[in-house]
């Protein structure tokens, strides 16, 4: 009796302090409050898929040309210098995911990039900016642009059963769907049907909270599907569970999303802990566990954990959190307490690996997931074509 009331405390703390600090918390603290009720108890191993998801947009804020190499410059050379320090429980070093956008291509950029992603440092997927759009120039846009990844990058993988070449995508503003209600940053209600149809196989861009565009429906792996004449349709949708054949048009993996008592600066009052890293929301250990503690997973296999966290890669104010000794923490952090093989074993996973252990679960596998990195979609070759090949 006693614990029900100082939860019912907790709850009406957060409430206030939420209501006060932030915006559009109705949207989900009635599924975070259910998510408490009902985490997962596991025996045995657990093993802790960590994803790193990052908006990189070199043109942000400029455009200046020697300001966008630079951002990329320092990304190629000092991410290596950071990453080839940490490993894995599969010996992988950190797999950052870079989600480029479609309206910023330039060949030079995603050439330094792919090299990056061929010494084994990460991956690349599809972002994208758009406003107003149409479906024909919304499919059209993306048919160049995956064409472009995967033809003349080597960085997108073509999937034989299905004929196309897939991506991962993460929506600019976080609109997916038309899901802003003034309509801006989109213009697409049927947008999960048209991912779906471009050769989308998994939507990585929640949570936005607090934005409104926040789906009820958090720390879940899940299929959504479009209706005709309705925006928003990933506010809800069928959570992805082992030996149940897939549903919908598209599948999202969500990060962690609930609230944060310790953030730097505001001890004591309730944050929300949305997976953003950047300077003024460092990767914390008590972040990490939280992160950890979310205890994303597909239905049925709570021993693999998924943890994805974001960040926007390429604004100079962040870059040494990223990049530096926070950064670097963070994975010792994580290799010290999350790989004693034993309780916890780590996994670095790029976005399309995460996504194949997704799809692994489903079909009902089980004990390892390094096994299952490659379970659908194989790695990309980043092969870049020469200019003798054409472009």
């Amino acid at each position: 009796m006693f614990w029900i009331i100082g939860l019912l405390l907790v709850v009406a703390v957060a409430l206030v302090g939420l209501m006060l600090y932030r915006k559009n918390i109705h949207i989900w603290l009635i599924a975070y409050l259910r998510g408490l009720q009902n985490k997962p108890t596991v025996d045995g191993t657990k093993h802790v898929l960590f994803c790193f998801v990052d908006h990189f947009e070199p043109m942000w804020r400029t455009d200046d040309i020697d300001v966008e190499r630079a951002r990329v410059d320092r990304w190629c050379r000092e991410y290596r210098q950071m990453a080839k320090q940490h490993r894995d429980s599969d010996g992988c070093m950190p797999k950052h995911t870079f989600f480029y956008p479609a309206e910023e291509y330039r060949d030079e950029h995603l050439q330094k990039l792919s090299a990056l992603c061929a010494e084994g440092y990460g991956e690349i997927e599809v972002h994208l900016h758009h406003d107003n759009d149409t479906a024909d120039n919304f499919c059209q846009t993306m048919k160049a642009f995956v064409e472009t990844l995967h033809y003349h990058h080597g960085a997108l993988p073509f999937c034989q059963q299905s004929q196309q070449i897939k991506y991962a995508f993460i929506h600019g503003n976080w609109a997916l769907d038309n899901s802003r209600c003034d309509g801006q940053w989109c213009g697409l209600d049927n947008e999960l049907k048209l991912l779906q149809q471009t050769g989308c196989y998994v939507d990585m861009t929640l949570p936005s909270a607090p934005s409104e565009t926040q789906t009820k429906k958090i720390n879940s792996i899940y299929y959504a599907s479009s209706v005709t004449g309705r925006c928003k349709n990933h506010n809800d949708g069928t959570d992805v569970e082992v030996n149940v054949p897939a549903t919908g048009d598209l599948m999202l993996i969500q990060g962690p999303l609930g609230f944060n008592w310790q953030m730097p600066g505001r001890k004591f009052i309730p944050n929300i802990e949305n997976g953003d890293v950047r300077k003024s929301l460092p990767p914390l250990p008590s972040r990490v566990d939280l992160w950890v503690d979310a205890h994303i997973h597909v239905k049925g296999r709570p021993e693999w954990i998924f943890v994805k966290v974001h960040t926007h890669g390429t604004q100079e104010p962040d870059m040494d959190t990223l990049l530096g000794k926070a950064r670097d923490d963070m994975h010792r952090y994580l290799e010290q307490t999350y790989n004693d093989g034993t309780n916890y074993q780590l996994h670095y996973v790029s976005a399309r690996e995460m996504y194949n252990i997704a799809k692994a679960a489903e079909a009902g596998k089980q004990g390892n997931p390094h096994d299952y990195r490659d379970f659908l979609l194989a790695k990309p070759s980043f092969r870049q074509r020469s200019n003798q090949e054409g472009a």
